[in-house]
């Protein structure tokens, strides 16, 4: 195995749209993980855009990732909510839901979630 790994988002491995053009991820494999960065275009929800693909009630993906660009509500099952903007690290466990917040796209590299998020 080599020791050295360069990949770039500028080149993803895979590309995955999120329903009614409202964004995508970007997915680069190193190693055994799924690396993305997520552009959630202004109006995209997870209950709207991306729960018709996993056909969940809510996102069952653990996320531990850098938002980049924009602004991001998350409202947890229970009701617990937050909203996470440029230069913020998120841990969000399973089971919630989240939307942009503006009118600026969101970007959001994860490390940890995208293990078949939003794959067809």
């Amino acid at each position: 195995m080599a020791g050295l790994v360069h990949k770039s988002f500028n080149a993803p491995e895979e590309v995955r749209p999120f329903e009614q053009g409202t964004g995508q991820l970007e997915v680069l494999h190193v190693k055994d993980k799924e690396l993305g960065r997520a552009t959630f275009q202004p109006g995209w929800q997870w209950s709207k855009h991306v729960k018709p693909i996993a056909k969940t009630e809510s996102c069952q993906a653990a996320h531990a990732g850098y938002v980049v660009s924009g602004r991001l509500k998350v409202q947890m099952d229970d009701g617990e909510e937050d909203e996470v903007g440029p230069g913020d690290i998120v841990d969000i466990q399973p089971g919630h839901d989240a939307w942009v917040v503006g009118q600026e796209p969101c970007v959001m590299i994860d490390w940890q979630g995208y293990e078949g998020y939003a794959k067809r």
